[in-house]
C-alpha cells in the first residue's frame, strides 16, 4: 500500500503548516488510493467514512436532483480534499453529501474518518471549537430564523384571510339586520289583514304577486349606474302618477330587483286600485327580503369558500405525503393571499390534463406561499402575477411569474442561499427560497429554476409525475 513520506505531504497546501510530528502521524496513517477514469470515488448518501486529499487528475463533485445526476463542480487543484469533510465533527451516523467521480484516472491521499476525525480535534482543540460552533450556531440559526420565516408568512396570511373573513361576515351581519327589519314591516302589513285594514279577499291575489315578484329578483338584469338612475326615475314617476306616497324611496328597491314600469302596470293590473299603494309596499318589503336573503347566502357562501380554501392550503386533517392536485394547492394558496392581489392581475394558465402526483401538500403550499410573496414584493403589489402549469420531461412544472424589475444577474447564483436577501432590513430573512429549495429538492427529487430580465421573472419548480419514495 503506498504511502506519502512527511516531506511529500509538507508540499500540499493544507498540511504545510503542520508541525514534523503531525506530518509523521499523517503518513503513517493515509495512503494513496487510484481509480480509473470514469468510476466513483464516493456514493452521497452513503456512511462518510474517508477524507480524500487529491494528488493527481480530475475529479467531478455531483448531486442526485430529480432523479438526475447533476455535475456541480469539478477540480483538479492538488491539495483540494473531500469525503469526509466535516470528520471534526462528533455527528451520529455523518453521509457523505455529495457523489465525487474520477473523470481522468487519479490518485488520492486517503484517511480513514474515525482515526483521522478525533485526531485532528486533538491538534486543535481551539480551533474545533470555534468551527463547531460555527457549525451548530450556523445550523441552529437557520432552524430557528426558517421557523420565524414560516411564522411571519403565516401571520401575513393570517392576516390576509382575516380580512376577506371579515368583509362576508360583516355583510351578513348588516343583511341580517336590515332583514329583521323588512320582517317586522311584514308583519305591520299582516296586522292590518288582522284588523280587517285590508279586504281578506285581496290576499289571494297579493300572495300571487309576491310569488311573481320573487321570480323576478333571481332574474334582475345587471344595470350600469346611469341605466339604474333612468329607470328609478322612470318608476318614481310612475309611482307618483298612481298617487303612492314615498315613491322615491321605494324606486331604488323596484329597480334593483328588475321591476320596472312595464312589469308594475301588467302585474299590479289584478288588484283593486283601492290596494294597489298596499301592494306596491308589500312589493317592497318581499323583494327587499328576498334580496338580503340572497346577500346573506353569498356572503355566508364566500366564508364557507374561504374556510375550506384555508383547510386546503393548511392540510388540516390530512396525511402530510398524499396524492394531490397541484391545481387545488396553486388556488388555496392564491386565496390566501386576498387582499393583497387588489391590484394585481392575476392571470392563471393551467394544464388540467395534468395527473395528480404524490407529494408534501402543505410544503409545496409553502413552497407557492414564499415564490408569490416574492413576486408580489418585487412588483410593489401592483403588476400581473402569473400562475402556470405544464409538463417537460416527465416533470410537472409549475411556473409562477412576475412583472417586477427581475433579479440582477450578479445575485441571480446567490438567491437560494440561506440568509441572503435583496430586500431591505428587516423585511425578509434570506431563508424563503432557501426553504422552498429543500422541500423541492431534498423531499421532492424535484428542481427549482429561475429565468429573469426586468418585467418578466418566472420561477419554475419541476416535480417528478413518477410517483417516488419522497425523503423527511
Amino acid at each position: 500500500m503506498e504511502k506519502l513520506t512527511a516531506a511529500e505531504l509538507r508540499e500540499l497546501f493544507l498540511f504545510e503548516k503542520l508541525d514534523q510530528a503531525q506530518l509523521d502521524w499523517l503518513a503513517e496513517h493515509g495512503h494513496v488510493e487510484t481509480r480509473e477514469a470514469g468510476t466513483p470515488v464516493l456514493t452521497e448518501g452513503e456512511a462518510a467514512t474517508c477524507f480524500f486529499v487529491l494528488l493527481e487528475g480530475t475529479v467531478a463533485l455531483c448531486r442526485t436532483i430529480g432523479g438526475q445526476r447533476i455535475e456541480v463542480s469539478r477540480s483538479d487543484l492538488r491539495g483540494s480534499y473531500f469525503g469526509a469533510t466535516q470528520a471534526y465533527l462528533e455527528l451520529d451516523q455523518p453521509t457523505y453529501q455529495m457523489t465525487v467521480e474520477s473523470i481522468t484516472a487519479t490518485s488520492m491521499l486517503q484517511f480513514d474518518a474515525d482515526e483521522f476525525g478525533p485526531m485532528i480535534r486533538t491538534w486543535f482543540p481551539m480551533a474545533m471549537h470555534l468551527l463547531e460552533g460555527l457549525f451548530w450556531g450556523m445550523r441552529n440559526t437557520q432552524a430557528t430564523v426558517g421557523q420565524h420565516e414560516r411564522l411571519t408568512a403565516l401571520g401575513a396570511l393570517s392576516a390576509g384571510l382575516t380580512h376577506e373573513l371579515n368583509n362576508p361576515a360583516a355583510a351578513a351581519v348588516r343583511a341580517t339586520a336590515a332583514l329583521r327589519e323588512r320582517v317586522a314591516g311584514m308583519r305591520h302589513k299582516l296586522s292590518l289583514l288582522a284588523q280587517g285594514a285590508l279586504d281578506p279577499a285581496t290576499l289571494p291575489s297579493l300572495v300571487k304577486l309576491q310569488e311573481k315578484a320573487v321570480e323576478r329578483v333571481a332574474k334582475a338584469p345587471k344595470l350600469s349606474p346611469l341605466e339604474a338612475s333612468d329607470a328609478e326615475d322612470e318608476v318614481a314617476d310612475w309611482l307618483d302618477e298612481q298617487g303612492i306616497s314615498g315613491g322615491w324611496d321605494v324606486a331604488p328597491v323596484l329597480v334593483a330587483a328588475g321591476l320596472d314600469v312595464e312589469w308594475l302596470e301588467s302585474s299590479l293590473a289584478a288588484c283593486p286600485t283601492a290596494v294597489t299603494g298596499s301592494a306596491v309596499h308589500w312589493l317592497r318589503y318581499t323583494v327587499e327580503t328576498e334580496m338580503l336573503m340572497n346577500e346573506i347566502e353569498d356572503a355566508t357562501t364566500r366564508v364557507s369558500t374561504l374556510v375550506g380554501a384555508a383547510k386546503q392550503y393548511s392540510q388540516m386533517d390530512r396525511a402530510p405525503f398524499q396524492v394531490v392536485d397541484v391545481h387545488e394547492l396553486l388556488d388555496s394558496t392564491l386565496v390566501m393571499f386576498g387582499g393583497k392581489l387588489a391590484d394585481v392581475q392575476v392571470v392563471k394558465d393551467y394544464d388540467r390534463t395534468l395527473p395528480r402526483i404524490a407529494a408534501y401538500a402543505g410544503e409545496l403550499n409553502q413552497v407557492w406561499t414564499n415564490m408569490i410573496d416574492n413576486a408580489l414584493s418585487a412588483m410593489g403589489g401592483s403588476g400581473t402575477l402569473t400562475v402556470r402549469t405544464f409538463s417537460q420531461d416527465k416533470h410537472l412544472v409549475v411556473e409562477i411569474g412576475d412583472t417586477g424589475p427581475g433579479i440582477p444577474a450578479e445575485v441571480k447564483s446567490r438567491i437560494f442561499e440561506p440568509f441572503f436577501t435583496t430586500k431591505p432590513v428587516g423585511e425578509g430573512t434570506g431563508l424563503g427560497l432557501e426553504i422552498s429549495w429543500r422541500i423541492v429538492v431534498n423531499k421532492h427529487h424535484g428542481t427549482i429554476r429561475v429565468e429573469s430580465v426586468p418585467g418578466d421573472t418566472r420561477f419554475q419548480v419541476a416535480l417528478p409525475l413518477e410517483t417516488t419514495d419522497a425523503h423527511p
